[in-house]
């Protein structure tokens, strides 16, 4: 079995609450997974092994995972967690079995999931996914309006994006650190990282704002200063430069994975009207409508 990993788009009824999920394969020989910051969380589900919830990261976290394993998972949009017992920001950075947080029902999945092929384990999963939404889930409507206003192709301030929820800015992360599990700006930062990565991925042209072309153009699309501040910003999600991450190909992954069905949805976002904003002569900015 060679090493594989493809990214599939989830079912429909998920849509909205799942970024991709995917199935990942190791060869003969151990694999080192990086996993990234991305604002939300995954549950990976090792074929014949133990489910997990990664839970939201706000650094790089370093798994070998063994030879020949089998891995499905499905990767959370920020803000629409699956049903937990729990209030994310108690699990930043953590990894914890899904049978603490779900109960037995975890078996029952585990066990329809080792019986058929990994493609078909997905659907399972999926499916038992929908089933949990439709019977628990309470997502945060003005998180989820949060996030798509912190989107990296339009940045927006903080306090002004609190003013137009009708929230204090301290409610504002309040409501985020429960149902993302980090800050408004800890969030836009990594989706700001994730908008680059997803413009890396499509082999995406830079706009040409300011004259930049080529990764120092990329890093302006998504909202940086310049290229060094994408590179800083990129050790510190990471834990390597990006050259390295890309897999030496600094305008383009070049790590051989089919990562479409995660950078697609995301790049579409990327022609959405910005928020206007009017200055307020006793304050801040203030966002006032989307055009």
């Amino acid at each position: 079995m060679a090493e594989s990993y493809v990214e599939r788009p989830p079912l429909p009824a998920l849509a909205g609450v799942v970024r991709t999920v995917w199935v990942q394969r190791t060869g003969a020989a151990p694999y080192v997974q990086r996993h990234l910051p991305t604002g939300g969380v995954e549950v990976h589900f090792p074929i014949g092994g133990r489910p997990q919830l990664v839970g939201p990261l706000t650094r790089p976290e370093i798994e070998v995972i063994p030879p020949h394993t089998t891995i499905v998972g499905a990767r959370f949009q920020p803000g629409t967690a699956p049903p937990l017992p729990t209030v994310l920001d108690d699990l930043v950075d953590q990894r914890l079995g899904l049978t603490d947080l779900w109960g037995r029902r975890v078996d029952r999945l585990v066990e329809a999931m080792a019986v058929v092929p990994p493609e078909r384990a997905l659907s399972v999963l999926q499916t038992h996914l929908v089933a949990e939404f439709r019977r628990t889930a309470r997502l945060d409507p003005l998180v989820g309006e949060a996030v798509r206003a912190l989107m990296p192709w339009h940045p927006v301030n903080i306090d002004a994006l609190a003013g137009h929820l009708a929230l204090s800015p301290s409610q504002l992360r309040r409501r985020c650190l429960h149902a993302v599990g980090v800050s408004p700006k800890v969030l836009q930062r990594t989706l700001r990282f994730q908008g680059f990565l997803a413009l890396a991925q499509a082999g995406a042209t830079a706009s040409g704002r300011r004259g930049e072309d080529g990764v120092a153009g990329l890093a302006i699309d998504v909202g940086y200063a310049d290229q060094a501040h994408l590179s800083r910003e990129c050790l510190r999600l990471t834990g390597v430069t990006p050259r390295a991450l890309l897999g030496g190909d600094i305008d383009r992954c070049a790590c051989g994975h089919e990562h479409s069905a995660s950078y697609r949805p995301f790049l579409a976002t990327r022609g959405l009207a910005p928020a206007r904003f009017v200055q307020d002569r006793a304050g801040p900015p203030l966002l006032v409508s989307r055009v």
